[in-house]
């Protein structure tokens, strides 16, 4: 009996010193202020960890919910941007859209944070992702240049400088081969001033283009046929000068020659830089992987240039067209942009054609007959609706006409006019 006792009063002590021991336990663990992981930081947390593993839907709702809760939170421009690069990530035409929207609102209200740089490179990579091949639709490609070239002049000296300009070269390549494939259709086909007027703004725009000193030698032969000796000098001249390695600076300096203007010297920084990419190693697609290029969307950017500055500039509005004519004045053909001299001093005369008088009314400095006087002389048969003017005596005659005549006559009329305002239009120096 004295033997129970003593073991239910170890067992009462023990359980005693246990119970001690856990409520001390309890107490000390009691949580202190600063100490426990903030609410929206949690939030971040986990909307990070959805977007690693694919659940981007759901990390967005949550990042969402972090700023609609927390507006005053140190995460707020962490999750903004965040959620920006989930619709990165995701992809897509609707995921890439939402993206650039996200990015630039990011941008529109924390411009001075660091990340703003980020925002802008990514708002330019998003559009450089959509980019297509240089015979299809290039309105991504030039907003691609655009974006890019905004990065630059915001943001000189950040660390992602030296990708931005690559970038924006391989954008200007690809814009520079889509107008060189049209130009050279028009070489071809004998257009000499369609295909002038996009090898002019191509080769005043993109000077890093891989195939400018081809451009620059066409547009030399367009002006030579046209007996423009002096103008196609100056294209000969600058593939002597920009790009001294080219396959063309022979027969440029022997046409300089022909033409009697004096020889230039090549440009030491021009020289250096063809020297460099005659070095760069091009991973170009091999004989097994171009079949799959047509399947493949976007453009083929390995002989873009891998070294010098590319053009900040953005196009203006009037090298949008082809060209500028002004009546009464001597237009400039091809591009207004600043360039090497891709159009100093490249002009078109326009002759003014003046339009047929239309019917009762007299033509540009002449006076109306005056009643008794001699009739005028027998009009232009250019224009097919104004007849001649006749008197009473001609006018019975007309009438005595077959209807079959007077339709073969207005039909020859028709056809003389077409052809004279042809000629007419056709009176453009020197196409």
């Amino acid at each position: 009996m004295i033997k129970k006792l003593k073991i239910l009063a170890v067992l009462l002590v023990a359980s005693l010193t246990l119970a001690g021991c856990f409520g001390k336990k309890n107490i000390n663990n009691v949580p202190v202020a600063g100490t426990s992981a903030e609410p929206d930081k949690v939030l971040y947390e986990r909307a990070l960890e959805d977007i690693r593993k694919g659940r981007h839907g759901v990390g967005r709702l949550t990042l969402q919910t972090l700023i609609n809760t927390y507006p005053d939170s140190e995460y707020l421009a962490k999750a903004k941007l965040a959620i920006a690069d989930s619709y990165f990530k995701e992809g897509g035409t609707a995921g890439l859209t939402q993206a650039v929207a996200e990015y630039k609102d990011f941008i529109t209200f924390f411009p001075f944070l660091d990340e703003a740089a980020y925002a802008q490179m990514q708002v330019g990579m998003t559009h450089y992702r959509r980019m297509e091949k240089p015979d299809r639709d290039r309105s991504e490609g030039r907003l691609a240049e655009e974006e890019f070239q905004t990065f630059l002049q915001k943001y000189p000296n950040h660390a992602l400088a030296p990708q931005a300009e690559q970038r924006l070269r391989n954008v200007q390549e690809v814009l520079a081969e889509g107008d060189f494939r049209i130009a050279r259709f028009y070489y071809v086909k004998g257009s000499q001033r369609a295909a002038a007027a996009r090898l002019l703004e191509m080769t005043s725009r993109y000077p890093l283009y891989s195939q400018a000193d081809q451009a620059l030698w066409m547009l030399g032969n367009l002006f030579e046929r046209s007996e423009k000796g002096d103008i196609a000098a100056q294209f000969y001249s600058r593939i002597v000068r920009e790009y001294p390695l080219s396959d063309h600076v022979d027969d440029s300096k022997a046409r300089l020659v022909k033409l009697g203007v004096p020889v230039p010297q090549p440009e030491a920084d021009a020289l250096a830089r063809m020297q460099h990419e005659r070095e760069v190693d091009r991973k170009r697609p091999g004989m097994l992987r171009r079949p799959l290029g047509i399947l493949h969307t976007g453009p083929d950017v390995s002989m873009a240039a891998q070294s010098g500055k590319p053009n900040l500039a953005p196009p203006s509005e009037s090298s949008a067209g082809t060209d500028i004519l002004v009546q009464g004045s001597k237009p400039t053909v091809g591009s207004s942009t600043g360039g090497s001299s891709a159009g100093g001093g490249n002009t078109a005369y326009v002759e003014r054609v003046t339009p047929a008088p239309t019917v009762g009314t007299p033509a540009a400095g002449t006076t109306p007959p005056t009643p008794g006087a001699e009739a005028p002389p027998k009009p232009d048969s250019s224009s097919p609706d104004v007849k001649p003017t006749t008197d009473p005596s001609q006018a019975s005659d007309n009438k005595d006409k077959k209807p079959d005549q007077d339709k073969k006559d207005d039909e020859k009329n028709k056809k003389e006019s077409s052809s004279k305002k042809k000629k007419g239009l056709r009176k453009i120096i020197p196409w």
